[in-house]
């Protein structure tokens, strides 16, 4: 029976070890998370939607407008007294020709859609952004706590040696005064790792949408462009900011176009149907007219010229931004590029600065123990090789997040890109139901009713 619960014991711990192991936080997992619990995703979709309407309501101008109408009227005359008259009416109004205006106005709206899209596309980015920054930096101050935590134990080893040295006299007071003094920097240097500790992994909570917890180190960086002409020439091409102002471009071009359209005549068809009944003199009307009617503008006091001098600065407005977005995209891949070089060297060069170190402190300490180094010569070289492990914790830290940033300035940090298995939003869903205006009783209105249930319960 006793063998039969050790076996079970320890199964049980094999399992709790076996679950630990496959709980493990790896990046990949973490960016998946950021995606699907991200607020910030949630608002811009919704943001995309409101704008998916902007087609429905351009294209509702291309549609017969339906009206219905009634009224009761109370009336007093010196012939017959008082009458009761109720009218019911129905009226149809039909856009035939507008010189293109409206038709316009929904092409436009379908390029601001296609904008907000690209927009989209950017948040995505800046939450997986965030998130390895968030990773790596929760990865850094564990590694730098354990440093701290390790020179803590080392300096204590240093002062108990200093007290020892000194009750046989071979050091003063001043060794272990100075051993005691570093112990307390190093306490404070502690006390500020874990309470940065804390501060990143809220960071992280707010990026990921749950705790950090059980951290698997990164073993590389990410594929990059070989080179940076390579990397700003995939930027110059899909790079979502510069294709958002592109659409948007597009949208003000014909927005410009239409404006100009107003100033064409337009062709409606009427329609009216009127029934009326006045019960003081029984009388009953029927009555319904059927007509075209042609409007012109002749002058507008100049509105329709502002309007269109309006529109056209919009134009040169926004391929004067896309210019300038280009450059900024440029800037912006040069500068982690920049930054991811600056970062490798640091790591290679904080590599070899620590083995120099090691070597400079175990010798150090070698020749204190012979008296030909005082105490304050080992905590120095002690402090060299602690500042230059936490500078290769840093040093990579600033690597991971340059690379990625590197994927971002291009436009390449995506769900899709990366491959993560994430629940994806089809920004086309939402809009292939909405584009062409349905209204509740049709099947596509019910359709859209289902869709907007379930991003309601999201």
């Amino acid at each position: 029976m006793k063998q039969r619960r050790l076996s079970a014991m320890l199964f049980g711990i094999a399992l709790g070890l076996s679950t630990v192991q496959v709980s493990a936080e790896t990046l990949a997992s973490a960016m998946t998370a950021a995606y699907n619990n991200s607020n910030l995703l949630e608002q811009n979709r919704a943001l995309l939607r409101s704008q998916d309407e902007g087609v429905a309501v351009a294209l509702s101008a291309l549609r017969p407008q339906i009206s219905g109408s009634t009224s009761l009227t109370q009336g007093q005359t010196s012939s017959i007294g008082s009458s009761l008259s109720a009218t019911v009416g129905l009226s149809v109004d039909v856009l035939l020709w507008d010189g293109g205006r409206s038709q316009l106005a929904v092409e436009s709206a379908k390029e601001s859609v296609l904008a907000v899209r690209s927009q989209l596309v950017q948040q995505e980015q800046a939450v997986l952004l965030d998130t390895v920054n968030a990773y790596v930096q929760v990865l850094r101050d564990q590694r730098v706590l354990s440093l701290r935590q390790s020179n803590m134990r080392l300096i204590t080893q240093e002062l108990r040696a200093a007290r020892d040295r000194f009750e046989v006299g071979e050091v003063t007071r001043t060794d272990v005064a100075q051993a005691e003094a570093r112990l307390a920097a190093a306490r404070g240097d502690l006390a500020n790792a874990q309470g940065q500790l804390e501060i990143t992994r809220e960071l992280y909570k707010i990026a990921v949408g749950r705790k950090a917890s059980n951290l698997k180190q990164i073993t590389s960086l990410p594929k990059l462009p070989k080179s940076l002409d390579a990397a700003k020439a995939t930027a110059r091409r899909i790079n979502p900011r510069i294709d958002q102002i592109q659409h948007e471009i597009k949208a003000n071009e014909l927005s410009y176009a239409a404006t100009k359209a107003r100033t064409r005549p337009q062709l409606r068809a009427n329609g009216n149907l009127s029934h009326t009944n006045s019960n003081g003199v029984n009388d009953t009307t029927d009555s319904s007219s059927v007509g075209l009617t042609l409007s012109v503008p002749i002058y507008q006091g100049g509105q329709l010229s502002a309007l269109g001098r309006q529109a056209l600065a919009l134009v040169h407005a926004s391929k004067a931004q896309l210019n300038q977005q280009v450059l900024a995209v440029d800037q912006g891949v040069a500068n982690s590029w920049s930054q991811l070089a600056v970062a490798r060297a640091q790591v290679t060069s904080s590599e070899r600065q620590i083995r120099a170190a090691q070597i400079a402190f175990d010798g150090v300490r070698e020749e204190a123990k012979l008296g030909a180094r005082t105490t304050l010569d080992v905590l120095d070289a002690e402090q060299d090789l602690s500042d230059a492990r936490t500078n290769f914790v840093v040093a990579q830290t600033q690597a991971y997040s340059a690379a990625y940033s590197v994927l971002a300035s291009m436009g390449l940090l995506t769900a899709d890109n990366l491959k993560l298995k994430v629940k994806r939003y089809d920004p086309t869903e939402y809009y292939n139901a909405v584009k062409d205006a349905p209204v509740p009783i049709t099947k596509s209105g019910k359709k859209l009713d289902r869709i907007l249930n379930r991003y309601q319960k999201n």
